[in-house]
């Protein structure tokens, strides 16, 4: 059999020429480029966190200049990737307008690294098995994933389009945590083991609020319009309000679902209506129930068979 040729490139060819959004041939020069993104995401968290994300000092009387080459590194690099992001604009405006942001953005990295370490100290208080600040900065996944969300949120708020989310979506990658970017989250937030966590674009999570693996704060419906598209836009996502505690595998939808200050969300709860501060929601099961076990000398089961 002889191996597919010119009808298989046809095939692709001809779907090429067709409509959707799945073409971007004309304009793919201006699409930003996913790897130098994440490059930069790389780069920002060495801003973060010299010495701990990056390449060490080798003193730290270096700390000033090697600040100073990585900001202008990465302004030179992210500037073409955010106008590209802008493809819609002439090229002169689109340029003039990533410069703007970029240097906005540059100023606010300063603030936004104190934000950060109220993170690092909610995951020290929350968490018993934190031996060491060190520890959580280089090995907990939920520090990389808050602060590539904060940093995409300051670029989600200038509408920046695409770049947010392939910052987002690096972080969701190597943590299995995913934040969109535009989820507003308050200061000492802390995901604790942190895998499965999923938190919609338009949540608004308060300060001192702890989440565990598996939780959800997502939508609970989408509108649709006369032709039955789903509408974009609108609030879609629950508030968790401050000082929340979420335990592990817990569901949480809808955009005008507000958890109350102070309330604790027990495992495995789907809730899809609001709690006043200073609830506690759990399921009401049956008992738990512990008994002998009975080995069954020729199957070697511990269970009858069924």
């Amino acid at each position: 059999m002889e191996p597919p040729g010119n009808d298989a490139a046809d095939n692709l060819l001809q779907t090429y020429t067709e409509g959707g959004g799945i073409n971007y041939l004309d304009a793919a020069a201006r699409l930003p480029s996913r790897p130098a993104i994440e490059s930069a995401c790389a780069d920002l968290m060495s801003l973060m966190f010299p010495g701990f994300h990056g390449a060490p000092l080798a003193d730290s009387s270096d700390l000033p200049d090697v600040t100073r080459s990585r900001i202008k590194s990465l302004h030179i690099r992210m500037k073409p990737e955010i106008s590209k992001s802008f493809g819609q604009l002439p090229r002169e405006e689109a340029d003039s307008k990533a410069e703007e942001i970029l240097t906005w953005f540059m100023s606010q990295l300063g603030q936004l690294r104190k934000v950060l370490w109220t993170d690092i100290d909610a995951a020290f208080e929350g968490d018993p098995a934190a031996a060491r600040y060190e520890e959580i900065i280089v090995s907990y996944p939920g520090v990389l994933a808050i602060a590539i969300q904060r940093m995409a949120h300051l670029l989600y708020e200038k509408d920046v389009p695409l770049i947010p989310r392939l910052m987002t979506e690096w972080a969701h990658t190597r943590t299995g945590i995913d934040i969109h970017p535009g989820a507003k989250i308050g200061s000492h937030f802390f995901i604790d083991h942190g895998t499965g966590v999923v938190i919609g674009e338009t949540c608004e999570i308060g300060a001192h609020v702890k989440l565990f693996h598996g939780v959800t704060l997502g939508a609970r419906s989408f509108q649709r319009d006369e032709r039955g598209h789903v509408r974009k836009g609108g609030k879609r996502h629950p508030n968790v309000e401050d000082h929340v505690t979420i335990y592990p595998n817990s569901t949480v939808l809808g955009g005008e679902t507000v958890v109350g200050a102070r309330s604790t969300i027990g495992g495995n709860v789907f809730l899809l209506q609001s709690v006043p501060p200073d609830s506690l929601v759990y399921y009401e099961a049956e008992q738990v129930r512990v008994v002998p076990k009975h080995p069954h000398a020729k199957t070697g089961r511990d269970f009858p068979a069924q």
